[in-house]
């Protein structure tokens, strides 16, 4: 069998998305498929025209009945098209968290978004989501249950960290300098713990929103936070493991998470985990592995770091939680497994 991948910008692109993009693909090809990857211009989900001009010559390449699977930010960016391809492809749409739930947008924007990619999921033949939380949301876009299908993703064996060894905690971050992540949130109410031993490390690209990158470096100067937080650019693999490795406490406040796959590898490492109840993260963390608290809320957040900083037994609690949840994770074999049987539902 063979399915087409469309994916914007640069495929290689160490957020969640992609990672997960990739890892399916190799999924596929390890189980037999022949996968075909095709990657559209940067700028999706809003792209000029010359980026639409492409999008079109490459799907009127497609020959009658191939099936093609649309990354969830191309896919709103492009209704127009996809509709009107819609019966002469098999189109499969992969929804990692709907665009307009993106945070920071304006009124306009949203609904603008909301629209479009409400057209384009109603021309598609099957839509593949990463969580349960995501198929819940497209309630809102008027897609009926049994059009969806949900593959988590795997998540990859790791060995337990063993914490930084220091009286300084060493807490870690992994999420990509843009609004939806909550650094700013974090920031604030890691300011008002400075009597406590701590230093945050947060790794993520810089450049996904420049101006985010921005702000955060201003809001730390502001709170005179710079020697106690790192911003650590888009890292190796091999690289990021070792900050796992060495850290005492994740922390991810985001605003809202498709599934949280950064979160599925810390508990994985067996970390303790504060992090917010947005999105999937209730559904994909366990329990008695993490704090949540509301999105948005630097208090919240602030009085849960305080609690977990100061109580080295609470945090070997969540640990244990962690470490006993750790092997309950879907294997990416698994995940591959399953987005095959939704590509079979429609070729």
């Amino acid at each position: 069998m063979t399915v087409h991948f469309v994916v914007p910008g640069d495929p290689a692109t160490r957020t969640g998305g992609y990672l997960y993009d990739a890892r399916i693909i190799e999924e596929l090809r390890r189980q037999g498929w022949q996968v075909v990857l095709h990657t559209l211009a940067d700028g999706f989900p809003d792209p000029d025209a010359q980026a639409l001009a492409a999008a079109e010559w490459l799907f009127a390449d497609f020959s009658n009945g191939a099936t093609v699977v649309i990354d969830g930010l191309a896919l709103g960016g492009m209704p127009q098209l996809v509709t009107a391809q819609a019966g002469r492809l098999r189109l499969v749409a992969l929804i990692h968290h709907p665009l307009a739930m993106e945070t920071g947008l304006s009124a306009a924007d949203q609904q603008r978004l909301f629209e479009a990619e409400q057209v384009a999921l109603a021309a598609v033949d099957r839509v593949i989501v990463t969580s349960s939380s995501t198929a819940r949301a497209l309630a809102e876009y008027s897609i009926a249950a049994e059009h969806i299908g949900i593959v988590p993703p795997g998540t990859d064996p790791a060995p337990l960290a063993t914490g930084s060894g220091s009286t300084t905690l060493k807490l870690l971050c992994v999420a990509t300098l843009t609004p939806r992540k909550g650094h700013a949130v974090l920031f604030d109410a890691l300011a008002t713990l400075r009597e406590l031993d701590w230093q945050l490390q947060c790794v993520g690209s810089h450049s996904r929103s420049p101006e985010t990158a921005v702000q955060l470096r201003s809001q730390l100067a502001e709170l005179a936070l710079e020697r106690r937080v790192q911003l650590i650019d888009e890292i190796t693999a091999v690289q990021l493991a070792a900050y796992y490795h060495h850290a005492d406490l994740f922390v991810l406040p985001s605003h809202y998470e498709g599934y949280g796959m950064v979160l599925a590898e810390a508990v994985a490492r067996g970390l303790p985990i504060v992090s917010t109840a947005a999105g999937a993260i209730s559904d994909t963390v366990p329990k008695d592995a993490a704090v949540l608290v509301p999105p948005g809320d630097s208090t919240a957040l602030a009085l849960a770091l305080r609690e977990i900083l100061t109580d080295a037994t609470q945090r070997e609690a969540l640990a244990r939680g962690a470490r006993a949840a750790r092997r309950r994770f879907t294997d990416w074999p698994t995940a591959g497994a399953r987005f095959v049987a939704q590509l079979q539902r429609v070729s």
